[in-house]
Order: structure tokens, then C-alpha cells, then sequence
């Protein structure tokens, strides 16, 4: 991270009220990520709060008012990572307009003591109450669009008096206009106080009983502190250290699957282990392993982990998630992504009854640095914060990859205790709070919704959730209708993972990927292009009408085709009747499938999800990632599942020459409890998640 001057030049301009343009400047942009960096003011408030915390040692949180400001967010943030304390932003991401009126209304006096912004004048504005100015504020901002909570620093004030201040007031008798730049567009003036003194006051006019109970009480209490002595000249204090080395158990090459999907630009890395190692301490040491691994496999093609966009953690055991984390931030840190620790989502998988290892990763790579990270620390009431090693999104090439999002509330970061419709709620409000960041919406820009439900949501709160979510959805695009958005509406496809455990025991975690078109004319509507070769004959597949059933495509013609290929039992009963010469009727699986069977289920799956490729445009080549969620109830083995799609792509490249794979699968096998294309019916025989992206 840099907090060095950037060397790009941009344009910047002043409208007049007419909206004509009369000044034109140029300015630098300073980049937002900050490094340590000795002299720095931000090292002033590290020693500060370093000697805080020492002399305090109950202070484990610092609250600042950052609004809309990330440079003065993300030091503070900084600041609190290095010393172990939580940040607090409660007014992070809110409506201005309204915060300003809540602090008139609530008897916030303060004054102005700088202006710096056009339409501020030093002389009519200075020393002003913020009740006095509020009219103009807002005038100013339609008219060119200041900050009428002064976040872009166009003004700054002094408080003099407010309920907090519960013995007496400050009055400024004498103060002194020193004027920085007089006669530019922006006159920059400044206020110095000369003289002032504190007025009494009756706390008893102003505050109702209760609250002057709990003044009182804090005052009794000593609720402010004084730090004497001077801050020790240092500028580092490490809560732990993340040099930690680890002692890995030997694990043959054997035991170790790696697959990769083979776009040279953007590809998806997969890591598991066969089975867990017998001296294993548990996910943590599986975790270890499996992301050694992957930092070797990173390391070969050129890469490391700062070029990671994303991350699948699934592990066997939801209890250790506190250790497994710790394994994570070992390898995964913000010193070796200086453009944003990747963002994650995080399951349990019955990984131990399919003979897998306690820890399986997925991490999807990109060739290049042009990601843009939004990593929110503090605690807020915009949306959850992350103060773990991940972000709450990433965009990359007008794609939004964002972190799976549990029903939280940002405030407490608690679940809420309505039930799993209520989770479900939560959880789209905070998605949809982090897609307004990048200008979209979840209900006009989500191209796929990955649900993942707990086995602890009974079948009927099940069905509520969906109801939920669709109810949101259509409740949420009228909205961005009714505003007039321009962006063209995605109606998105949706995929129900029915897993053992979720963090923080939640009921669902929602994980959507939006397009976010840097052209807002982008058409969404897919173009079919029929390929001229089909592999239906070779393997004896003809087209029907039921094959749509098991498909559900989200098309952006020329850039994404994203496909869910759900294979119920009704399915796999016509698949196999047609190659036996019989009715499908008369067949009957009831979640028991031969290895005979899923052979033909696999290629048939393999032969859909080339066809619904090549009808739109797009060839395996342009695959990112590509899952394959196998029910560990099925009967068959994972290993085997994985062998037989294997073995049906081998034969797709014998058919078709145009189709290159390389040794590794291109897809992982993942074990699920149940998935489905809806909530109330996760009884999937298999499910493919593909996602192909040109560039």
C-alpha cells in the first residue's frame, strides 16, 4: 500500500448556475491505501493511541466521523489494525442532508472556522452556525454539488456547545479572519480564536430525567480520562505476527488435486486434499497444506496472491473457524496485496463423509492489477464491516465479485433473531448496500445469486427465504426504475446450496456476482450463434424439449454467459431411458445412481453446457470457473464423479478438435448436502455452475 502522490493528471471544472462551465484546473489524485511511513501525522495518532491503550487498557475501540471520506477512513482503520482496536464509523455511507439536520436538531452548536468552496464566502460564512448556513449548504449542492456535511473539506467547524457538553458552553469572544487564497473562486478563509471562555449552564433546561441520570452517571464514573507524559518515539506495535512459519505434515503428490481452468488472462486455481492426513490437528493444518499449495501452483504461472480476486473457503468443520482463520491470515495478508486482500466467502462442506481432506480452496486469478477493492473495517450502519483478511468486493473487468453476505446487522454485527426470512432480508440489504458503492443495484445488475441455506433451516422457512428474496428483488427493481437508471436490467439466475454449517450459525448466506458495464448501452440480451458441429450425434443425444428444464442461462452478448445445469432424478430417468429404449416413466432412482448411469448423466451434462456455450458466442477457452456439486448421499464416490466428468471432457476434445483442455480438470467437484434451482427442492443429482467471460 502507497500513500505516495499518484502521476496522473486529470481535468476538473466549476459550473456556473446555468451549468456553463467558466474554470477549468487541474489537480492530482493521491492514492487512498496508506503504508507506514515515519513522520507521517497518521504515525502522530499511532503513537497517541499506542500510549492510550497503554495507559487505558479497557479502550478497545476508536470512534471517528468519517462520512463518505475512504483516505480518512482507511487511516484510521490502519491505525486501529496495528493496535488491535475496532473502528467505529457510525456515520459511514449516511445521507448527509439528514445527518446535518439531526445534528441541528439534536442542538449540535458549531460554528464554521474555515471555508474552502466555491459559493463560501470568508466573509459572509465564517464564525457561522451550521443551522444558519443549512439552507445555503443544500443550495450550494445543487448547484454544484459541494458536501453539505463539508466531507470534501469544504468547510470545517468548531462545536461550542451540544448535549455531550453537560456543565458548560464554550463562547468565542475574540477570534481573528486570516484569509489563505483572497480573490480566487474558492476563497479559503480561516478563523484563529483569540480569547474564549465557558459559560455555565442549567443541565436541567436541557436534558430530560434519564438523561441526566446516565450524564451523571458517566461523570461519576469518570468517563473522560486524561493521558499524561510524552508518546514513546516508535512507530510499530504488532498485536501478532503474521511471520509466523508453519509446520506442515508431508503429504504425497498423491493425495493432492489441483484443477485449473485454462483462460491465460483470468483462471480459477482449485486445491484438496483426498483424505485428511492421519496426524492432521484438524482445518487448520488441512488449510495450511492445501494453501501452500496453491501459493506454489501461483508462484509457477507468476503470480501471487496480491493477484487473487476471490476466494472459496470450504471446510470440513465450522467450530474451527477462529483457527482456520488465523491459518489464513498467514499466508493471505494485506502487505502481500498492496490492491486489496481478496474477497471471500466461506462454507462448511461434508467434505469427511465424501473422503476429502478438512480444507478445500478456490481462488480466482487475474493477470493483472487493475482490480478495485472495497475493504471497510469499521463498524458502521452501512453494512457489514470486514474486519477480517477479506473484502467485502472486488471489481474486475465489469465484473462484481462480491463476499458471501450474512443477515447481519452492521451496527452490532449480530444476526438478527427473526428467523431465516428475516436473515435472508438482512443479508440482500447489505448486498444491495455494497453494489450502490459501484453505482448498481442487485435487483437490475446480478448476473447469478449462489443461496446457501444451513441444514438447520427447516423445509418450510426454506420457502419463505425464496419468497423473501424474490419479493426484495422485484421490490427493489421498481425502485431503480422508478429513479431512472440507465443500466439495462439482468434478470439474474439463481442456484440453492443446501451445506451443513454457515459462520456465526447463520441460516443463509447470499453470494452474488453483478455486471457493472462501464458502458451503460451494453446489450444484455444474448445473440445465438448455432454452432455448426454438435457432439449430439457422437454420443447420441438429440435435442428435446425437457432439456430446457435443466438449464438456466444469464447472457451479456460478447462478454459474460453464465449457466446452471441442474440434473434432477426426472432428468437422469430420461437421460438413461433413451440410451435403454424405454419409457422414463418406468425408471426410478430415488437419489441412487449407477456408476453406469451417471457416466451417461455426465457426458450429457458436458454435451448441454457446450451447446449453451457455443449457442451464445463463447468456447471452453473463455471458461473462468466451472463447479460441479455432487450430493454426498448419492452412493457414488466423489473420486469417481470426478473421474467420469474427467473422462467426458477427454472425449469432447477426441469429438471436437476446436476444444482445449490441458492435464489438469478444468472443473472441481464439490460436496454438498443437496443444491437445487430452488430453495424448496435442493435434491439436485448434479449441479454445474459455469461462468465464461470474453475479454
Amino acid at each position: 500500500m502507497q500513500n505516495a502522490w499518484d502521476c496522473r493528471y486529470s481535468e476538473g471544472e466549476y459550473k456556473d448556475p446555468q451549468g456553463k462551465p467558466f474554470f477549468r484546473g487541474c489537480y492530482w489524485h493521491q492514492s487512498l491505501n496508506y503504508k507506514t511511513t515515519p513522520g507521517d501525522e497518521v504515525e502522530d495518532m499511532f503513537m497517541l493511541l499506542n500510549e492510550v491503550k497503554r495507559q487505558i487498557p479497557s479502550i478497545t475501540a476508536v470512534s471517528s466521523g468519517a462520512i463518505a471520506s475512504d483516505y480518512q477512513r482507511l487511516r484510521v482503520e490502519s491505525v486501529c489494525s496495528r493496535l488491535g482496536l475496532v473502528s467505529l464509523a457510525y456515520l459511514w455511507k449516511q445521507d448527509q442532508s439528514l445527518l446535518l439536520q439531526e445534528m441541528i436538531t439534536n442542538g449540535i452548536l458549531a460554528i464554521t472556522v474555515k471555508v474552502a468552496a466555491i459559493g463560501l464566502e470568508p466573509s459572509k460564512h465564517l464564525g457561522k452556525e451550521i443551522a444558519f448556513l443549512n439552507t445555503h449548504l443544500h443550495k450550494l449542492k445543487e448547484l454544484y454539488g459541494i458536501n453539505v456535511c463539508g466531507e470534501g473539506g469544504e468547510y470545517e467547524t468548531l462545536t461550542l456547545d451540544c448535549p455531550l457538553f453537560v456543565n458548560a458552553r464554550i463562547v468565542l469572544d475574540e477570534f481573528q479572519t486570516v484569509l489563505h487564497s483572497p480573490g480566487s473562486i474558492a476563497s479559503v478563509g480561516v478563523i484563529h480564536p483569540l480569547t474564549f471562555h465557558l459559560e455555565n449552564k442549567e443541565t436541567a433546561i436541557s436534558l430530560s430525567n434519564n438523561d441526566k441520570t446516565n450524564y451523571s452517571s458517566l461523570g461519576k464514573n469518570g468517563s473522560v480520562f486524561e493521558v499524561q507524559g510524552d508518546c514513546p518515539q516508535r512507530s510499530e506495535a504488532r498485536c501478532q505476527s503474521n511471520a509466523e512459519s508453519t509446520n506442515l505434515a508431508e503429504v504425497s503428490d498423491d493425495r493432492i488435486y489441483i484443477s485449473r481452468t485454462k483462460k491465460d488472462n483470468i483462471f480459477s486455481i482449485c486445491c484438496w486434499l483426498q483424505d485428511s492426513c492421519k496426524n492432521s490437528a484438524g482445518s487448520h493444518e488441512d488449510l495450511a497444506i492445501v494453501l501452500k499449495h496453491i501459493e506454489s501452483q501461483l508462484t509457477g504461472y507468476g503470480f501471487g496472491w496480491e493477484h487473487v480476486l476471490y476466494i472459496h473457503l470450504y471446510i470440513a468443520d465450522m467450530n474451527e473457524f477462529a483457527t482456520v482463520n488465523e491459518t489464513y491470515v498467514r499466508f493471505i495478508t494485506q502487505d502481500k496485496c498492496p490492491f486489496g486482500v481478496p474477497s471471500r466467502s466461506t462454507i462448511e462442506l461434508p467434505m469427511l463423509q465424501a473422503s476429502l481432506g478438512r480444507a478445500y480452496i478456490e481462488v480466482l486469478v487475474a493477470n493483472d492489477n487493475s482490480k478495485n477493492v472495497l475493504h471497510v473495517q469499521s463498524i458502521s450502519l452501512w453494512a457489514p464491516s470486514c474486519i477480517g483478511p477479506y473484502s467485502q468486493a472486488t471489481l474486475h473487468k465489469e465484473i462484481l465479485h462480491m463476499a458471501g453476505q450474512l443477515g447481519l446487522d452492521p451496527a452490532t454485527m449480530t444476526l438478527c433473531n427473526e428467523g431465516p426470512s428475516a436473515e435472508m432480508e438482512r443479508a440482500l440489504e447489505n448486498s444491495e448496500a455494497v453494489a450502490n458503492v459501484f453505482n448498481c443495484s442487485i435487483s437490475i445488475s446480478a448476473i447469478v445469486f449462489t443461496i446457501y441455506c444451513s441444514r438447520n433451516t427447516p423445509l418450510p422457512e426454506r420457502l419463505k427465504i425464496q419468497e423473501k428474496q424474490d419479493s426484495f428483488l422485484k421490490q427493489m427493481r421498481l425502485l431503480q426504475l422508478e429513479k431512472g437508471s440507465k443500466c439495462k436490467v439482468l434478470y439474474p439466475i439463481f442456484l440453492y446450496v443446501l451445506v451443513p454449517d454457515l459462520p456465526k450459525r447463520a441460516f443463509v448466506e447470499v453470494k452474488p456476482i453483478l455486471f457493472v458495464p462501464e458502458d451503460t448501452e451494453t446489450a444484455v440480451t444474448s445473440v445465438q450463434n448455432p454452432t455448426s458441429f454438435t457432439v449430439a450425434n457422437c454420443w447420441g443425444f438429440q435435442h428435446a424439449q425437457w432439456h430446457e428444464s435443466c438449464i438456466q442461462k444469464c447472457v451479456v452478448s460478447g462478454k459474460i454467459c453464465a449457466v446452471i445445469l441442474s440434473i434432477t432424478e426426472d432428468h437422469v430417468a430420461n437421460i438413461c431411458s433413451e440410451s435403454l429404449g424405454v419409457n422414463a416413466k418406468d425408471v426410478d432412482y430415488h437419489n441412487s445412481v449407477s456408476k453406469g448411469d451417471m457416466e451417461r448423466v455426465s457426458r450429457f451434462c458436458v454435451y448441454l453446457l457446450d451447446k449453451g456455450i457455443m449457442e451464445n458466442g463463447f468456447s471452453w477457452e473463455d471458461t473462468m470457473n466451472l463447479r460441479i456439486n455432487f450430493p454426498t448421499n448419492s452412493g457414488i464416490q466423489l473420486e469417481t464423479v470426478s473421474l467420469l466428468f474427467k473422462n467426458a471432457m477427454n472425449e469432447l476434445v477426441e469429438i471436437d478438435r476446436r476444444v482445449q483442455i490441458g492435464k489438469e480438470p478444468i472443473f472441481n467437484v464439490v460436496p454438498v448436502l443437496g443444491s437445487g434451482s430452488s430453495a424448496a427442492s435442493m435434491n439436485n443429482i448434479i449441479t454445474c455452475e459455469l461462468f465464461a467471460r470474453k475479454f
